[in-house]
């Protein structure tokens, strides 16, 4: 049995230990921080037994970090991005490996360059949710029967189901993440060359199953995966997915009125203003156009999960696909079938090993 720290026990939180706990078949015992006491009653009446502790605390406590990483095997941070690489040298020091879900890049940076020490024994797992992460194992899948590859394109949406507003867009995770890929530069390879784009530019349309999206450039979606593949494919890029004339209104927020400079403000009308859901669906499209078999192919990965119902619990798309991420590359990191020491790169991962895990099935359903 592992100990595993779970930093955040918020709405992706929840569903982490709610996969750990009843759903880990007695593997996992955990250890719960959050700086709400609320929310550490709720996960505790959800996972029960499975969890071992819970306390309140500030997630750059180094004292209160150290004492609840003592003597565990991992820890998770389903913290707010910004906390993880205070989160990840404790980890360090402690001895632990280390996942995160952040698609900052900074961040990532930032975590990579802890793994990096030479006294370093553990792994380091950033981006391991969807979008990086699952997104990520699948472009490397979709790649490997193919040679001379022109364009990778990934595209990622996480939306209402019931869309009933003006941006066609309802709260389903982290605002401020949400918000911070709506303002960060964004990676892509270009002509072989890393380069950085706008956000919220290079507006596209795009139909899966029938139904009409736009596309456009967001931050962190890309994960290492521009640096792992430049020289090798020609175009990489990462673009998220939203109901059309999304972009139009974010445009109009975050330029015209200047909230892009003051996004702490942005998140507090958004929390106001757009309710959340749990009846959401995950749009995934990756394509790779490149040489197969001689002949100019495309080939492509397209899957939409929906909010589903679990042991009589409503749960929602986000909720699932975040934390079945994260949860299976644990599983996969303590079967060896990841690398065990220093920053592990979702692209590692093979689709076949995912895919086939206990929580990765939830991507196959």
């Amino acid at each position: 049995m592992k100990t595993v720290v779970l930093l955040g026990a918020g709405k992706i939180g929840r569903m982490v230990a709610y996969f750990l706990g009843p759903r880990g078949d007695g593997d996992y015992v955990l250890r719960i921080g959050d700086s709400s006491a609320d929310a550490l009653a709720a996960i505790r009446d959800l996972a029960g037994q499975h969890v071992k502790h819970t306390v309140v605390l500030d997630f750059t406590d180094v004292a209160a970090l150290d004492e609840l990483m003592a003597g565990a095997d991992a820890v998770i941070s389903c913290a707010p991005f910004h906390c993880n690489p205070i989160i990840a040298e404790r980890a360090s020091k402690n001895g632990l490996h280390y996942l995160d879900l952040t698609e900052d890049i900074k961040v990532t940076d930032q975590v990579a360059a802890i793994a990096a020490r030479p006294d370093n024994k553990t792994a380091f797992v950033p981006q391991c949710g969807l979008a990086p992460g699952f997104i990520t194992i699948v472009a490397r899948h979709l790649l490997e029967p193919m040679t001379n590859v022109r364009d990778l394109r990934l595209r990622v949406g996480a939306l209402p189901r019931f869309p009933d507003n003006m941006l066609k867009y309802n709260l389903t995770w982290s605002t401020a993440g949400l918000i911070n890929e709506y303002c960060q530069p964004c990676e892509v390879v270009m002509d072989h060359e890393s380069r950085s784009v706008q956000p919220l530019e290079n507006l596209e349309e795009i139909v899966i199953d029938g139904v009409r999206y736009e596309a456009f450039n967001t931050s962190g979606g890309l994960g290492s995966l521009g640096d792992s593949l430049k020289g090798s494919v020609r175009n990489v890029n990462y673009k998220s997915l939203r109901y059309p004339g999304h972009a139009h209104l974010i445009r109009f927020l975050i330029r015209d009125l200047g909230m892009g400079d003051r996004q702490e403000m942005l998140a507090e009308i958004f929390e106001k203003s757009l309710p959340t859901t749990f009846k959401d669906q995950i749009v995934i499209f990756v394509s790779a156009i490149g040489d197969f078999r001689g002949k100019l192919t495309e080939n492509v990965y397209a899957k939409t999960i929906y909010h589903q119902e679990i042991d009589g619990t409503n749960w929602s798309g986000i909720q699932i696909t975040t934390a079945a991420g994260v949860c299976t590359v644990l599983d996969l990191l303590f079967a060896g079938k990841t690398p065990t020491r220093g920053f592990v790169r979702m692209e590692d991962i093979h689709f076949e090993d995912f895919i086939a895990n206990r929580y990765g099935r939830y991507y196959d359903q």
